[in-house]
């Protein structure tokens, strides 16, 4: 497919504009730009900063993607947006650079961000990751493969949500949430496992019955976490997923998301 531009589309000296992108009414591409191939962006998008976006991405009318953090932390310098392939970003989504000079702030591949989505300084996004509606990143965030937002979703700073879990409609985060697991409320906590998306990424049902029990002793018993992850590494020293959810919990930094005794 040829490259296509409106006429009416702002692309400063020094962008990088790569074969079959499709270019709307009234875009702005900024000079420290690049967009991949077959790229395709709706009338009235803003990309600026040093921002890469991947090959076969589209983002859809008023995004605004690559701005300056809006973090007051900010002293000047180079920050980083990059944006993987074939991701999709709808309407007035928002992607802010990194605060600290040198940092990135980064969405993975084949992820679809709805509209009205925020996705704050140093965040980490990873692949196959779906935010509905109006979900809110801090900073710092790191989100992990194949996660599913509901809508209205608030994530505080610097927390993570592991691999596969799903976040309910209008739940906040403020604790990290455990790989594989459907987390709701405000603060969020896990209630069960997210069975579903599991058996949507190809986790086998001997997997899926592994995490159900070690969600039990997680999150059902009355052990501590300690003697909880103690208990899973002996029982499931060779269960990928229980390993995840026990690397995850051992490095959490703002503490595992449990329910209250």
């Amino acid at each position: 497919m040829a490259t296509d531009i409106h006429p009416t589309a702002v692309i400063e000296a020094g962008a990088v504009v790569e074969d079959g992108c499709r270019i709307g009414a009234y875009c702005v591409i900024g000079a420290n730009v690049r967009l991949g191939a077959g790229c395709r962006l709706h009338s009235h998008v803003v990309v600026d900063g040093h921002t890469t976006v991947g090959p076969g991405c589209e983002i859809f009318s008023f995004a605004c993607i690559g701005k300056q953090t809006q973090d007051l932390k900010y002293k000047g310098g180079v920050c980083y947006v990059e944006i993987g392939s074939n991701t999709v970003l709808r309407e007035y989504v928002t992607v802010h650079a990194a605060t600290t000079a040198g940092n990135t702030t980064s969405i993975g591949n084949d992820c679809h961000i709805l509209a009205y989505n925020h996705v704050a300084h140093e965040c980490k996004v990873g692949n196959h990751v779906i935010m509905s509606n109006a979900c809110q990143l801090a900073g710092h965030v790191t989100v992990e493969d194949a996660v599913v937002f509901g809508g209205l979703v608030g994530v505080h700073q610097f927390v993570r949500i592991g691999r596969m879990a799903m976040m309910g409609a209008t739940s906040k985060a403020v604790q990290d949430i455990a790989p594989y697991c459907l987390a709701d409320g405000s603060p969020a906590q896990p209630v069960t496992i997210n069975k579903v998306g599991m058996q949507r990424n190809g986790r086998s049902e001997d997997a899926v019955s592994a995490v159900t029990k070690a969600f039990r002793i997680l999150f059902r018993s009355s052990l501590t976490l300690e003697a909880a992850l103690t208990q899973l590494e002996q029982e499931y020293p060779n269960v990928a997923e229980v390993k995840d959810m026990i690397q995850f919990a051992r490095t959490s930094e703002r503490g595992l998301a449990r329910p209250k005794p």
